[in-house]
C-alpha cells in the first residue's frame, strides 16, 4: 500500500466512526435498525417535547399544570396496567412455547409409532 492509500483508508475510517458517534450520541431510547432515522427523530422528540412546548409558548404554564394535576394519576395507572399486560404477554408467550415443544414431541412420538 502506498502512503496515500493508507491516509485515505484512515480518513474513511475516521469519517465512519464520527458518523456513527453523532448518530447514536445521546440516544437513550430504542433505536430501530429497520428505520434508524425515524426512530432517532422520535426519540429526540420524546426527550425534548416538554421543553419545545415551553420554548415555543404553545401552552401556558397554568394550563399545563392543571392538565398534569388532572391526568397524571390516570396516566400512572395506565402505565401500571401496561406493565402488567407486558408481564402477562411474556407468560403467555412462554406457555405457548412450552406447548409447541410438547406438540412437537407428541408428533415425533406418533411418527415413530405410526
Amino acid at each position: 500500500m502506498t502512503p496515500l492509500e493508507i491516509i485515505l483508508a484512515i480518513v474513511v475510517i475516521v469519517v465512519i466512526v464520527i458518523a456513527i458517534y453523532f448518530f447514536f450520541r445521546g440516544a437513550k431510547g430504542k433505536i430501530s435498525l429497520t428505520r434508524p432515522v425515524e426512530s432517532r427523530v422520535d426519540e429526540y422528540l420524546d426527550r425534548r417535547f416538554e421543553s419545545m412546548v415551553t420554548e415555543w409558548a404553545l401552552v401556558r404554564t397554568p394550563a399545563v399544570n392543571r392538565f398534569k394535576g388532572l391526568h397524571e394519576p390516570v396516566l400512572g395507572q395506565n402505565e401500571a396496567k401496561v406493565l402488567e399486560l407486558q408481564g402477562f404477554e411474556k407468560e403467555i408467550n412462554n406457555s405457548l412455547s412450552r406447548m409447541e415443544e410438547r406438540l412437537d414431541n407428541l408428533e415425533k412420538e406418533l411418527a415413530k409409532t405410526g
